[in-house]
């Protein structure tokens, strides 16, 4: 038994308003020398939405979602949120934590693989809210990484067999199946999961990604071919990246006759801004041009089984629960997955 006081939600955060867009991409690119004509790029995709970050309001959904699957099911935790890069900033939570007299924390990142981005740096996060508030800091777990739990992958099969259904029929004998996730630099990609694992050239992460896809075309109604394809790219031509770019590959589909894709952000929790501009603007506009089809599935979000999952996994560390999973890919070192 692992006693909490309270439960944490931890995600990314993101612009509310057009004057928050730019400080917002500051936050995030600080220390790291992007030129502000970079940030301005990049913010014009959130003025292409009132410059509103979805993923805010997600977590709201989150959150409202979780507190009433713990009280059905007995839980006895406070709900809190924090964020790494805008408001509600994660140390202002841990201090507002701490002054309700919580002393030890159960959080969740909203990012289901391993790898710095999605785990490492956040756990970086934590050890540096908890350093600004000093001795009386909440006490912080960050629960496992959570890509093979069926809460999470079952979501990910409904909403592809929905876009799927989206399509022609004449169409949809001939899609493919386009899994996509963030990129991140190869060298991060290969050091995902530490070394000797054996997760192969992509390291933990790039497993983790096929493992899911392969999970969630198992389960569909019939065989589609299906790979995993990167997205949001951000660092220089020099320095390799994971890829193929999902753009890139629907290129190359188009030429070989391929007549619609499906692409299934199975990379992120939530469909947040780089889903709604890279896939749902971008992507889109790429198979346009092409003259194919195009459909984009929904990310798990608020889904039921979704939310189920987060309760699972606090049983897991306050009640001793067995770990639910599918697959069977080897342990992160040092991730508890």
């Amino acid at each position: 038994m692992r006693p909490y006081d309270a439960f944490l939600l931890i995600s990314f955060g993101g612009p509310e308003g057009e004057d928050e867009v730019i400080p917002f991409l500051e936050n995030v690119t600080r220390g790291r020398n992007i030129p502000r004509e970079r940030l301005a790029e990049v913010g014009e995709h959130y003025f292409l939405f009132g410059g509103v970050s979805p993923i805010n309001q997600q977590c709201r959904d989150l959150i409202a979602a979780i507190t009433d699957d713990f009280s059905a099911n007995g839980i006895d935790l406070p709900v809190y949120w924090g964020n790494r890069f805008w408001a509600p900033m994660l140390t202002d939570t841990l201090a507002a934590m701490r002054d309700d007299g919580v002393r030890r924390v159960l959080a969740l990142p909203t990012s289901a693989y391993c790898n710095w981005s999605s785990r490492t740096a956040y756990e970086e996060d934590i050890a540096r809210a908890r350093a600004a508030l000093g001795e009386d800091a909440p006490e912080v777990d960050l629960i496992r990484p959570f890509y093979d739990h069926p809460g999470f992958v079952e979501p990910l099969v409904e909403h592809t067999l929905a876009s799927l259904d989206a399509l022609p029929e004449d169409q949809r004998r001939g899609a493919r199946l386009l899994f996509s996730a963030h990129s991140i630099p190869m060298a991060m990609a290969q050091e995902s999961g530490g070394p000797g694992q054996g997760f192969g050239p992509a390291g933990a992460y790039g497993a983790q990604l096929a493992e899911v896809a392969r999970l969630v075309v198992d389960r569909l109604d019939r065989e589609y071919p299906f790979e995993v394809v990167y997205q949001s790219r951000s660092g220089p031509p020099s320095q390799p990246w994971l890829e193929p770019d999902v753009n890139d590959r629907m290129e190359e589909l188009a030429a070989e006759g391929v007549p619609a894709v499906v692409v299934v952000p199975h990379g992120f929790v939530s469909d947040h801004m780089e889903v709604k501009f890279d896939l749902d603007v971008e992507a889109r506009e790429t198979a346009q041009k092409l003259g194919i089809g195009y459909e984009r599935a929904l990310s798990p979000g608020t889904h039921p089984a979704f939310v189920s999952m987060v309760t699972d996994l606090v049983r897991e560390y306050t009640g001793g629960k067995e770990p639910r999973k599918l697959g069977a890919l080897p342990r992160c070192a040092g991730c508890d997955c």
